[in-house]
């Protein structure tokens, strides 16, 4: 009873708090001139955009190859590329249930253990946040001060360093006891987070590591690009410094983790950066649902898609398989 009221909780909160923030951002922009941003954009820009998304989503399935074939698994990329966009889907419904969405797919049509499979995506994460804290750091060197007094205003940095040695000691005997416990349910878990660990350091292992890091460097390029791009489909948004667009960039990916899909806090979170540069509300605003829109659009189409051919693609491979 408690893991169910638990699990509905992890759905049904974030849904709410991005209902919140649709109602906050409407606050701020009226729907009739919010439908005027959109009918006025330029579709070119946005359709651009929507394109480099796809590449960036193709790119990481093809890259997924490179971290199962070390440990003796060769991915079909089409079951890769299905595996992916339905990932993304799911997250609409239930944050970061997509990964274990993807790891599941792999594990029935390619005969990857599930704790491998998701392994390689935890793996994935580690090269994400890289990158990720590699853009933080170039938009700090651009806006050194502008971030500084930020966080500074913002944040306590004694207390952030007392929770993480608190979260620290806490996993340093957490450790201690299921590595050294023989009870038939902690084996097992031990037995899970090892081939969990087995997938996660597959990066190290692969053959073809400059490969990984240029589809890696190609997919939040691609990020980036999109980002960059459906900016240029509103006149007030056109002509954003590149630290601007950075900034934008990473408020609007941390977004994502707050609600499902990033629903309400995208915009809310374009817009929040964007005022660092006096850019006014109602065009960041706009900007924020265009761009969240158009993403959005793409995933539950290709990710609808994906879905439904997933098991149409592999029941005809699997008859061709047994043909010859």
């Amino acid at each position: 009873m408690k893991s169910t009221v638990t699990s509905v909780l992890k759905t049904v909160l974030p849904l709410l708090f991005g209902a919140f923030l649709v109602w906050y951002s409407l606050q701020k922009i009226s729907i009739e001139t919010l439908t005027q941003y959109f009918k006025n954009a330029n579709y070119n820009w946005i359709f651009l955009g929507v394109f480099l998304g796809v590449l960036s989503h193709l790119s990481r399935a093809y890259r997924w190859n490179y971290m199962t074939s070390p440990m003796g698994y060769t991915l079909k990329l089409p079951n890769s590329i299905m595996a992916v966009f339905s990932a993304y889907l799911i997250n609409y419904t239930i944050p970061r249930a997509g990964e274990v969405t993807r790891a599941t797919i792999v594990a029935n049509y390619e005969g990857i253990p599930f704790e491998k499979g998701f392994g390689t995506i935890l793996s994935e994460r580690i090269a994400d946040v890289l990158m990720m804290l590699f853009i933080m750091a170039l938009a700090l060197f651009l806006e050194y001060d502008l971030i500084f007094d930020f966080f500074l205003n913002n944040f306590n940095p004694k207390q952030q360093f007392l929770w993480g040695l608190s979260v620290l000691a806490v996993a340093a005997v957490l450790y201690t006891a299921i590595s050294r416990s023989q009870w038939s349910t902690v084996v097992k878990i031990r037995r899970f987070f090892l081939g969990v660990f087995e997938g996660a350091t597959s990066i190290f292992k692969m053959k073809y590591k400059w490969s990984f890091i240029a589809h890696t460097i190609f997919i939040w390029a691609m990020y980036i690009l999109m980002f960059y791009v459906t900016a240029l489909s509103i006149e007030q948004t056109s002509e954003l410094p590149f630290s601007a667009i950075l900034i934008g960039f990473i408020a609007a990916s941390f977004s994502i983790g707050a609600t499902n899909g990033g629903i309400g806090s995208y915009p809310i979170a374009v817009y929040a950066a964007l005022a660092i540069f006096n850019v006014p509300e109602a065009p960041s605003l706009a900007f924020g649902w265009i761009m969240w829109t158009s993403h959005t659009l793409m995933i539950i189409i290709l990710g609808g898609i994906s879905l439904v051919l997933l098991p149409i693609y592999n029941s005809f491979s699997s008859q061709n398989t047994s043909k010859n």
